[in-house]
């Protein structure tokens, strides 16, 4: 009689979720307000309507794009809001922040996209080790997302998961 192998895993009701889907794929680039200061010290205004004029914002298209100003200075805030009106329509996505925050959008963005009723009493194991890092608040994200929803959340692979979440019993 031969053994037979059976893949137990397959053949479970594991549905896999994997976060690294969900990194988007555009480039991410930082726009540093510090080159528009005068003397690295303030914002003039006339130079900066002048430069926002007269800029090729098309090298933004698809970008992801983290505004930040890495010069102590005086910069107000319409200067940042001026600078969103002219990437919107170019960019995929624009922060107020360094590359981490508009990682972190885009996480939000992706994760807010996701349809919960897929998982609707189904036993999810988001996966836990890739060839691309995933941000720890992604991981928070996506429990906030699925428990409403799901029967148990597990971490790991499906040969060998952590349990985190399981849904109690209606008396």
């Amino acid at each position: 009689m031969e053994d037979i192998i059976v893949n137990r895993v397959a053949q479970s009701a594991l549905t896999s979720l994997n976060l690294e889907e969900f990194i988007h794929p555009g480039e991410r680039v930082v726009y540093d307000i510090k080159e528009n200061l005068f003397h690295g010290l303030m914002l003039r205004e006339k130079d900066f309507r002048e430069f926002i004029k007269n800029h090729d914002w098309s090298q933004y298209d698809g970008k992801n794009v983290a505004i930040i100003c890495s010069a102590d200075a005086i910069v107000p805030t319409w200067a940042y809001m001026l600078l969103a009106s002219k990437l919107q329509g170019h960019a995929h996505r624009y922060v107020f922040g360094n590359l981490e925050a508009l990682e972190q959008e885009l996480f939000h963005e992706a994760i807010a996209s996701i349809n919960a009723e897929e998982y609707r009493d189904t036993k999810v194991v988001v996966k836990g080790c890739g060839e691309k890092p995933v941000p720890t608040y992604a991981y928070v994200a996506i429990m906030q997302k699925l428990l409403p929803v799901t029967s148990s959340v597990m971490y790991g692979e499906p040969c060998s998961t952590v349990p985190l979440y399981k849904r109690p019993k209606v008396a």
